[in-house]
């Protein structure tokens, strides 16, 4: 028996789906442990292309146990619309689960964020605009609904009732439109029809996976830098992406977590707003976006584009206990002649810092301290093994290993399943 957590260690997108997607082809269970819609991971294998936004990326094993975790906020709008895709293409959709514990997000969740948004004015935080940030605040202020209120309608409506007084309340100040509480409700019981034979106690599974000794894999949404504690706040999800919550939101205890895999792509990419050191403003940044295919899977947005940043693998690593890299995308880097690694932050007043992430005001301020490494300038596409990569490769991922402090365990060199292997 495994259990294995794989986070993202830079600022999300960094190709978690492609990981799962390949070790999920020997796992039993995976489980989706935190965040909601507002990220996708991007899955490409015999059933095409697919951006997985709420489902587990193992659904496409047959044999595994997917499950959307306590603690996920769950849309059954978006999730519903992500299933009918998932059929279309032929995908077996009866290994799929949700936590009767799992938050429920619903219309007026994204209504305030988009309101909420807009009120802040020039100090945005770039939220997606898809309701998460409100709907996990309703679950710390004890006044959200939870998947499993969907089973049990007298309850529901009773929780809708009180979640509406409030809710209704902030929609007036910030000049949105009332809920209607019926329509809502009667909304809910179409979630219900749809979704409720899904909706369980995830406790039960998950106690009998590990009492059999089964491979369990705990999956992650977004990065190390945008967790609600430590990350770039304000600029952060309101989750907490990092090894040390896979437990907690999976129903898992903390002790039963054998392995922590963190992803990084072979650069550095980010969306949304809030500082990013090692961001390019120029043809190198412009030339990894379009090679890289860098727009967010979810938004569509451009992504923020940068050269790798061995400051924040160093905090990610220590910070989520990681065991182990993969890196993905180092494809993307067959076409620079000359590729930098960033070592170190420069403060203002001179003093380099290399081991520690300063907080968001003071990360604005510093100026990144790089290494330049040769390129090799051919493709490494077709490579599947260690030994078949060029040495100005093999030399440039010694380096990211020794930031982090730990192996490198996996690399992919293209979108494809089998354009991943281990080292």
């Amino acid at each position: 028996m495994t259990v294995t957590a794989v986070v993202g260690a830079q600022w999300g997108d960094e190709g978690k789906g492609r990981i799962i997607d390949y070790l999920a082809q020997q796992a039993d269970v995976v489980i989706r442990f935190q965040g909601g819609d507002n990220a996708g991971h991007t899955v490409i294998n015999q059933y095409g292309k697919h951006a997985l936004h709420l489902v587990p990326s193992g659904i496409f094993n047959p044999a595994t146990q997917n499950i959307i975790g306590t603690g996920c906020v769950v849309n059954p709008q978006s999730l519903l619309e992500e299933l009918d895709s998932l059929a279309a293409a032929g995908v077996n959709l009866d290994n799929l689960w949700i936590s009767s514990r799992a938050q429920m997000l619903l219309p007026y969740h994204r209504t305030l964020d988009v309101l909420e948004e807009a009120a802040r004015g020039k100090d945005t935080i770039g939220t997606t605009r898809r309701g998460i940030g409100p709907a996990y605040a309703d679950k710390a202020a004890r006044s959200g609904l939870r998947m499993g209120d969907l089973l049990q309608p007298d309850w529901l409506r009773a929780r809708l009732e009180n979640a509406l007084r409030t809710v209704n309340r902030k929609l007036a100040i910030l000049g949105g439109e009332p809920v209607d509480g019926d329509a809502l409700y009667a909304l809910c019981m179409e979630f219900r029809a749809r979704l409720g034979r899904r909706i369980v106690d995830t406790v039960p599974m998950i106690r009998r996976a590990l009492a059999i000794g089964a491979d369990i894999l705990l999956e992650g949404q977004l990065g190390v830098m945008r967790d609600l504690d430590w990350g770039i706040y304000p600029y952060v999800t309101s989750s907490n992406p990092t090894a040390a919550y896979a437990a907690s939101g999976a129903g898992l205890p903390a002790r039963c977590i054998d392995r922590v895999i963190g992803v990084v792509k072979a650069y550095s990419t980010a969306v949304g707003d809030g500082p990013f050191p090692t961001e390019l403003c120029d043809a190198d940044g412009e030339k990894l976006r379009e090679i890289g295919q860098e727009f967010g899977a979810t938004t569509g947005r451009p992504r923020r584009c940068g050269w790798f940043d061995g400051v924040a693998i160093g905090y990610a690593a220590w910070l989520n206990g990681m065991t182990g890299l993969a890196i993905t995308k180092l494809d993307v880097l067959d076409h620079f002649e000359t590729i930098k690694i960033c070592v170190g932050y420069r403060l203002p007043g001179g003093e380099i810092i290399t081991d520690s992430m300063p907080d968001t005001p003071v990360l604005y301020q510093v100026t990144p301290v790089y290494e330049s490494w040769p390129g090799w300038l051919t493709s490494t596409a077709h490579c599947r093994s260690w030994d078949d990569l060029p040495k100005p490769a093999r030399a440039y991922i010694h380096r990211l290993s020794e930031l982090a402090g730990i192996k490198v365990d996996y690399i992919s060199v293209g979108p494809e399943r089998e354009q991943m292997f281990a080292v």
